[in-house]
């Protein structure tokens, strides 16, 4: 860095300063304008948008789903935030932070919204008792995990991310900073799952969904391309957990539920039925020949 910027005596919002983001980022909260959400036929209505918190939500209704909870399907609905979708009157009042994932549960008299992607998980597993431990001892080991993805993840995205990958200019001590905080995260990881074969032990978790749409996505090369950069390939447990969820067939549904960029065949804006992933294959098999 170049210049020292000292800050003034009382912070001024200046409108475009900040990135990629800087459309969609303001000092003040609450609606900008009026939208219903629209609200389908099952019991869950998710409003979301696969970046790593989204991806948590849809990957575990596709894994309670894939358990046999037929009570869990859902109808996932676009929330794209580049376009200020999460600043409408209907998600503020689903959640007054506008920021995705949020969940409206329909089995409930009045409807019961959460928001906050850990509120979500936590909502889903005690409802369905799925992927959330009996034992006192090993659910205090998740909630460990779950809350310290809550924790660090923060550093990693608006932190490295930011940084690395969207702030306005490179700038070498935030990117240094943010760096060494992102691999110490994947070091503590590293050692857990070296006689882990997941977070909690032998039994996959929401501690691993929360985790792994955020670190597990990382080392595989799907964040902010960094993957090189951070020498992730070093983390060899984190790359074998991480590829071993990657592999189930309910991570994979789940990764493409209102995904709006990338491949279009791998992408499924909204989700309404299980058949959708079924149709999506299909044109993948049609544009391949």
């Amino acid at each position: 860095m170049t210049d020292t910027y000292t800050p003034p005596k009382v912070w001024v919002w200046e409108q475009g300063n900040g990135g990629e983001f800087a459309s969609i980022n303001r000092p003040i909260s609450g609606a900008t304008h009026d939208k219903d959400l629209q609200i389908g036929k099952h019991p869950f209505q998710l409003y979301s948008l696969a970046t790593p918190n989204g991806v948590k939500v849809s990957v575990m209704f596709e894994e309670l789903l894939a358990a046999g909870h037929t009570g869990a399907e859902y109808d996932a609905w676009l929330i794209n935030i580049s376009e200020g979708h999460q600043f409408g009157s209907g998600f503020v009042e689903v959640n007054p932070n506008s920021k995705i994932p949020a969940l409206m549960d329909h089995t409930t008299t009045p409807p019961t919204r959460i928001f906050e992607s850990g509120a979500i998980l936590l909502h889903l597993a005690e409802k369905f008792d799925a992927f959330l431990p009996s034992d006192p001892t090993k659910r205090a080991e998740l909630m460990s995990w779950l809350f310290w993805q809550m924790g660090s993840a923060p550093y990693l995205g608006g932190g490295f991310g930011h940084f690395y990958a969207y702030a306005p200019e490179k700038w070498q001590y935030p990117i240094d900073r943010f760096s060494m905080e992102a691999k110490r995260q994947l070091d503590v990881l590293d050692k857990r799952l070296a006689d882990n074969a997941y977070l909690v032990g032998e039994d996959y978790t929401i501690a691993d969904i929360a985790v792994w749409s955020w670190y597990g996505q990382l080392v595989l090369g799907r964040l902010y391309d960094a993957a090189e950069f951070l020498d992730v390939a070093s983390y060899k447990n984190v790359v074998r957990w991480a590829k071993e969820i990657d592999a189930r067939p309910a991570v994979a549904r789940g990764r493409m539920v209102n995904r709006a960029w990338g491949e279009p065949s791998e992408q499924l804006r909204e989700r309404h039925d299980a058949s959708d992933f079924e149709n999506k294959t299909q044109d993948k098999l049609e544009a391949a020949e």
